[in-house]
């Protein structure tokens, strides 16, 4: 099984790398977008500002690449920021348009409502809607790790996999077919983070 992890300069990629390895994935760090061509999965990460992570996978080619994986089938996982990207645009200091893979925009907490401290970090409980197979074998209710000041605001209500109640509900987990989101960091959520990871490598196999 080979992940190429997407690595354009602004994400932190080596706990997630180190994750996905110690899974048995066989891990690429790919620095071109040539580097998908023979993956099986893609694990988009991301942390910072939603702009600039959008001019870099601009720059880099990376847009088209990671848009034509769709209609080839391969999983993709955005994490954090790279799951925010997934969205048509976001917010955050400025409109910037997003990858457009799942529909929705990326809103500052406080505008969706939330009156607590902003950034959001620390451990939080999730709940699951529907059938995901990234949360196969965890418990409803079980905590996961976040760190972010701004949430998706999905545009189809059935892409929503899991949400989190920081003083109000905020989407946790999305999917559109084989392409999954976690806003929480699954590498650094312990036990359970790891079975996300697992879950994920696992989806599609016979």
């Amino acid at each position: 099984m080979t992940v190429a992890i997407v690595s354009y300069g602004v994400n932190n990629i080596g706990s997630v790398r180190r994750a996905l390895v110690d899974l048995g994935a066989d891990v690429v760090l790919a620095e071109h977008h040539d580097a998908l061509a023979g993956a099986d999965r893609v694990v988009l990460p991301g942390v910072g500002a939603f702009g600039e992570a959008m001019a870099r996978l601009r720059a880099g080619g990376w847009v088209d690449a990671l848009r034509r994986l769709v209609p080839q089938g391969r999983p993709l996982l955005g994490i954090c920021l790279g799951m925010q990207m997934l969205a048509d645009s976001s917010d955050e200091n400025g409109t910037h348009d997003g990858l457009g893979l799942i529909a929705g925009r990326v809103r500052r907490l406080d505008a969706l409502g939330c009156s607590l401290r902003i950034p959001h970090v620390g451990w939080n409980d999730v709940e699951y809607h529907g059938a995901s197979p990234l949360f196969a074998k965890i418990p409803q209710g079980t905590d996961f790790y976040f760190v972010h000041s701004y949430a998706f605001e999905v545009g189809l209500p059935d892409t929503v996999r899991a949400t989190t109640a920081y003083d109000v509900p905020l989407v946790a987990s999305v999917q559109r077919e084989h392409v999954f989101g976690t806003q929480f960091h699954p590498e650094k959520s312990s036990r359970a983070g790891r079975q996300v990871l697992k879950n994920f490598l696992d989806y599609g196999r016979c």
